[in-house]
């Protein structure tokens, strides 16, 4: 019976070409932007490169000072202090290490009259041990390297390629950033800069930045990753850090209020800076109402061609009814067409998707972002195929199955 179908829809799409390159057009187009925008949330939230210990780490990227004491509301909020990460999120009894590292900052540096923008940022001498780096020649500067603040660096394996060329081993070269030259002691595999805490082209001990880590204010431009010893500890290690925070002096007459989360990757991720809102309901709100809109039109106009072929295909139907065809049967042929419809339709938006994929991820639109059709986005890409063709099916099918058989035949 199925083999039929699959005969009857053949005839069916080749009988009205504009009709079914309108509907192919529409599907495939579809699925791309929606195949190409879960490669992308995929890459960003899947892919634990080099935050491989993800699961018992706690984020913390942010500092928020309110004071309400005057009327109105008077608010300051960003990253924190070297020192405050260092003493106070430092002091936490729970987490068995605390990466610190400074948001990157960007410099001009020239090799053979060529301009190369790099990324640089500061980490301490933990940042190495709760990430796991993919190092592809030599190793991480030590605490030791640190404490003597030595000028010292690890690089991207991007950077790499651009500063030294072709070069087989660069460690214990030296490369300038912000008209400093440092010893290469490592290269590492790039990171995303969709990873905004990890992401840098260069990574160098805080000891040699130029402004003062022993600052004792609570803001700055640093950022912190807690990790637990065991996935058991991350309710400890938030609970505690929620408590270290509340027991903050004021830093200014200004405020009256201090704000501070260790949180997860996904909450940390999509926070809005709102203490009130959650940001993974507002991601999830705008992704879903993104698909919908995405999917909605597509939909509608597939539904209306289909009710027109239906139109087209009454006499068809009334010749099937007046031998004894049920609804019921007439139901699943037309869903079952359509579906046949829809998966040709997406078959041509993985290629088209794919050939969009390669086309980003060579223009580099997204510094060091690799994005893929892995299973999870073709299993995903499947998925919206099965629901864009039930839902457009399923009303034109009910549709047929209501024709009376005297005017179905009447009909041309």
């Amino acid at each position: 019976m199925l083999k039929n179908y699959l005969k009857i829809a053949i005839v069916v799409l080749r009988r009205r070409k504009f009709f079914t390159f309108i509907s192919l057009f529409g599907i495939s187009f579809t699925l791309t932007i929606l195949i190409v925008l879960t490669a992308f949330i995929d890459k960003v939230v899947g892919d634990n490169y080099p935050d491989r210990k993800r699961d018992r780490s706690l984020y913390v990227n942010r500092l928020q000072e309110i004071g309400t004491r005057s009327g109105g509301i008077n608010s300051s909020s960003g990253g924190m202090s070297f020192y405050f990460l260092n003493h106070y999120a430092g002091s936490l009894k729970t987490p068995a290490k605390l990466a610190i590292s400074s948001n990157f900052n960007s410099t001009n540096t020239y090799v053979n009259n060529k301009k190369i923008v790099i990324n640089y940022k500061y980490t301490n001498a933990d940042f190495w041990d709760v990430l796991d780096f993919d190092f592809l020649e030599g190793k991480s500067f030590t605490k030791q390297q640190i404490d003597n603040g030595e000028r010292v660096a690890v690089i991207s394996a991007e950077i790499k390629k651009e500063y030294f060329g072709d070069e087989a081993s660069v460690v214990g070269k030296y490369i300038e950033a912000d008209n400093v030259q440092y010893r290469v002691s490592g290269v590492v595999k790039n990171v995303p800069i969709t990873l905004y805490m990890i992401y840098s082209d260069i990574y160098l001990p805080y000891t040699v930045s130029k402004t003062d880590y022993n600052n004792s204010g609570y803001r700055g431009n640093y950022t912190g990753i807690l990790l637990a010893g065991s996935k058991a500890d991350i309710s400890k290690i938030h609970q505690e850090y929620e408590q270290m925070v509340s027991r903050l002096p004021m830093e200014s007459k200004d405020f009256d209020k201090i704000f501070s989360h260790a949180e997860t990757f996904i909450k940390n991720y999509v926070s809005t800076g709102d203490e009130e809102k959650s940001g993974v309901a507002y991601a999830i709100t705008a992704i879903g109402i993104f698909a919908l809109l995405v999917m909605l039109l597509p939909t509608l106009n597939l539904v209306n061609i289909n009710v027109t072929r239906i139109m087209e295909r009454s006499s068809e139907i009334g010749v099937r009814k007046a031998f004894g065809a049920s609804s019921k049967t007439l139901i699943y042929q037309f869903i079952v067409e359509n579906l046949i419809l829809t998966f040709l339709g997406g078959l041509i938006g993985v290629v088209l998707s794919s050939v969009i994929l390669q086309i980003i991820n060579s223009a580099n639109l997204i510094a060091n972002l690799e994005l893929s059709l892995n299973f999870t986005v073709l299993f995903i890409g499947l998925l919206i195929c099965l629901v864009f063709g039930l839902f457009s099916g399923v009303y034109p099918a009910w549709r047929m199955s209501k024709l009376n058989v005297v005017n179905a035949l009447k009909m041309q």
